[in-house]
């Protein structure tokens, strides 16, 4: 039984998608295309003008409203459940997810009710006569692995953050949008159907301070550029802005951070919406650790610096003017305490 159709689960924060789930969209128009193969987005509530709009930006033909499945977010199993309820009546598809907090857990969730394969941080796809090739990095992202699905029953994949673009490709078809819906089964069926299903009673903000950088959402990195007062400085900046502080490999080497600051091919390869460089002069072995970052900022006094070509924004001023001026306002700004 081949794969039939393509099924984006697309998140509406705040009534629309938000940047990842404009890129989740953007990546399905991709890859039905590519595929040759119909696709749709699998929402958990109900559109507003606004959200049906972009959804005919992004060359989305068909939108299913799960109902009332938002009421199950925090019961996981359930809501897998649903998902499973649902994609089971098309005999066999892809069922795509962003590899978020949302997706992690559901992916493989859907494919135990599936008995379907499972790949997760699909960063490439291909077709050849064995199959469809999927391929992603391993081993902390040193080693790239490429499996091969037959096509036939369901397959569930999480697409990386980094990998979702929110640009909408000119040859996009905007289509007329479909809206339909599938209501689930009564909620006392679901629970019997998960009767020990785990519930989700808090979530916590990750502390930027500690989380792990391949995680972080924005890092200001210290290169051998700053000296120990410009590092100290730029510590209390990270607190007071709560972004994730990260280090090159010779600051690392000075011993001011721990080797998990430690970013490059050597240490932790980052992913950031923005990565921000102080004295960093770009070694390949640095550069190597954030090319998947979407928005890079550097600061180098050193105008043929090697970072800057690698930058998307760079400015030639000496971090030890730059980083008190800066401390100073962001000082002002939050009363000095966070």
């Amino acid at each position: 039984m081949e794969a039939n159709e393509l099924f984006f689960v697309t998140e509406l924060p705040a009534g629309c998608p938000d940047r990842m789930g404009q890129g989740l969209l953007s990546y399905g128009a991709r890859l039905s295309k590519m595929l040759d193969i119909s696709w749709r987005s699998l929402v958990f509530s109900d559109l507003d003008q606004d959200a049906q709009q972009m959804f005919t930006d992004y060359g989305v033909p068909e939108v299913t409203i799960l109902k009332d499945a938002e009421q199950y977010l925090d019961t996981p199993q359930i809501l897998g459940t649903v998902l499973a309820e649902f994609v089971v009546e098309q005999k066999g598809g892809i069922i795509a997810f962003a590899h978020n907090d949302l997706g992690c857990t559901l992916a493989p969730l859907l494919a135990a009710h599936l008995d379907a394969a499972l790949v997760t941080e699909v960063n490439a796809v291909s077709c050849s006569d064995q199959g469809l090739h999927l391929s992603r990095r391993v081993m902390g992202r040193r080693i790239d692995e490429t499996r091969i699905w037959n096509q036939r029953g369901f397959l569930v994949i999480t697409v990386p953050v980094s990998a979702l673009s929110p640009v909408s490709l000119p040859t996009d078809a905007k289509a007329s949008l479909r809206i339909n819906e599938y209501i689930p089964p009564a909620e006392t069926e679901l629970i019997e159907s998960a009767p020990n299903s785990s519930v989700i009673v808090e979530r916590i903000p990750s502390d930027p301070q500690t989380v792990d950088l391949t995680d972080a959402e924005v890092i200001f990195c210290a290169g051998k550029g700053c000296n120990n007062a410009d590092f100290e400085k730029l510590r209390e900046l990270c607190r007071l802005l709560g972004t994730s502080l990260g280090v090159t490999r010779p600051v690392y080497d000075l011993g001011w951070a721990d080797f998990d600051r430690m970013v490059g091919q050597t240490g932790r390869y980052v992913k950031p919406r923005l990565y921000v460089t102080f004295g960093v002069s770009g070694s390949m072995h640095h550069v190597g650790g954030i090319q998947d970052a979407q928005q890079i900022v550097a600061i180098n006094s050193d105008a043929k610096a090697p970072i800057f070509p690698n930058a998307d924004q760079g400015f030639v001023a000496d971090v030890q003017e730059i980083l008190p001026r800066l401390l100073e306002k962001v000082r002002t700004g939050t009363g000095g305490n966070k």
